[in-house]
């Protein structure tokens, strides 16, 4: 019997993002816990493995494959109104108790966790990309899991959205090396980190290193690539307003443009003691990234209860530019050459070059009033 384990052992590639070291050892290079990986053992991540002294990596399949809009991987500043291609794999390098990543990567080598065959979709770069171009997706993204673990098969991916003319991007927990940044870069537009918290204890529960994160977040803005930050606010876990004013003082330091996302909890998986983020907690978090200095600051994941911080404004004459409900945009304002049409400010982000292509739909909710 041909179990889920044994066909994703076969859906692999020799990695590139790897040091060979005596005795056949190799050290992983996709994310910051550097595993040291000796012949017939695996890394944290469960994907990654030795064998005979190559370190082989996934490659050709999809876990989930689903075209959404833009907004939800968030990115408020990428194409707004435009259809992204989602793509995912299997596994991750965090254990958090609020997301199934982790015990997915654990149990696939188990026969007996209830993970079949039918988990998995076989599939090509090439026949990836033909159903990007047939949706109508102008950019292409990989997420669901940890991407960075499966950093090859993106790139195989990457090159060919690239040559039919559509961007890129990742949706990550930012645990990457300089090694990994510098692999992606020639293929990525932009690049989402979510920033779970700032107290590395905390981190180090999930399965990372605080700092590893915030250098993330600054290598891949100094490498130039568009990078939006999302924290989940979690009530009791990293919802203090100390916190929060260190996470934005933080953003500030890297860029005062980077659009940071405060979104709301709610129970799931082995997290269910903690209660729902209220609208009014995130406002506040929102509140303390404007007062830190950031200039695009959002509320997600309770549309149509927090107030304006679902659109974007102009940080210099405060003109509504984009309007937002949820996922939906319903007024886009920028100039065609992303700037302001009152008072001329270059708002920052990846921008349509005519502003008539943008989807808009139309939902009867009044134009917001500047603040």
């Amino acid at each position: 019997m041909v179990t889920l384990a044994d066909q994703l052992d076969e859906l692999t590639r020799p990695a590139e993002l790897l040091e060979r070291l005596d005795d056949e050892a190799v050290r992983c290079l996709a994310c910051a816990h550097r595993c040291l990986i000796k012949p017939d053992r695996r890394g944290i991540c469960k994907v990654r493995f030795n064998r005979d002294g190559e370190l082989l990596a996934p490659w050709g399949y999809v876990a989930a494959l689903q075209m959404d809009p833009i907004e939800k991987k968030p990115f408020s500043h990428v194409l707004p109104g435009s259809d992204a291609l989602t793509f995912g794999m299997l596994g991750c390098d965090f254990h958090c108790d609020f997301c199934q990543n982790w015990i997915t990567s654990q149990t696939l080598r188990d026969p007996a966790a209830g993970l079949g065959i039918n988990e998995i979709r076989p599939i090509s770069p090439e026949e990836l990309t033909a159903i990007a171009v047939k949706r109508g997706a102008r950019v292409v993204v990989s997420s669901y899991n940890e991407p960075l673990i499966t950093s090859e098969w993106a790139v195989s991916v990457f090159k060919e959205v690239k040559l039919a003319g559509l961007n890129c991007a990742f949706v990550s927990n930012g645990n990457a090396t300089p090694e990994a940044l510098a692999y992606l870069r020639p293929y990525l537009s932009a690049y989402k980190v979510d920033l779970k918290t700032m107290q590395d204890k905390r981190y180090r529960q999930l399965g990372g290193v605080l700092q590893n994160v915030l250098d993330t977040i600054q290598r891949a803005h100094d490498l130039g690539l568009w990078v939006e930050v999302v924290t989940l606010v979690i009530p009791g876990f990293n919802d203090s307003p100390d916190e929060l004013w260190e996470a934005a003082r933080f953003l500030v330091s890297v860029s005062a443009d980077i659009p940071w996302h405060v979104t709301a909890f709610h129970p799931d998986y082995k997290m269910t003691d903690p209660p729902p983020t209220s609208a009014r907690a995130l406002q506040q978090a929102a509140e303390i990234g404007q007062e830190a200095g950031l200039h695009y600051v959002y509320a997600g994941n309770l549309p149509g209860r927090v107030g304006s911080l679902e659109n974007t404004y102009c940080p210099k004459c405060g003109e509504a530019l984009i309007e937002r409900r949820g996922y939906t945009v319903i007024g886009y304002a920028l100039t065609s050459l992303g700037t302001c049409p009152t008072c001329g400010t270059k708002i920052a982000g990846v921008w349509p070059d005519n502003p008539r292509s943008v989807q808009l739909n139309g939902l009867g909710i009044p134009r917001p009033t500047r603040w």
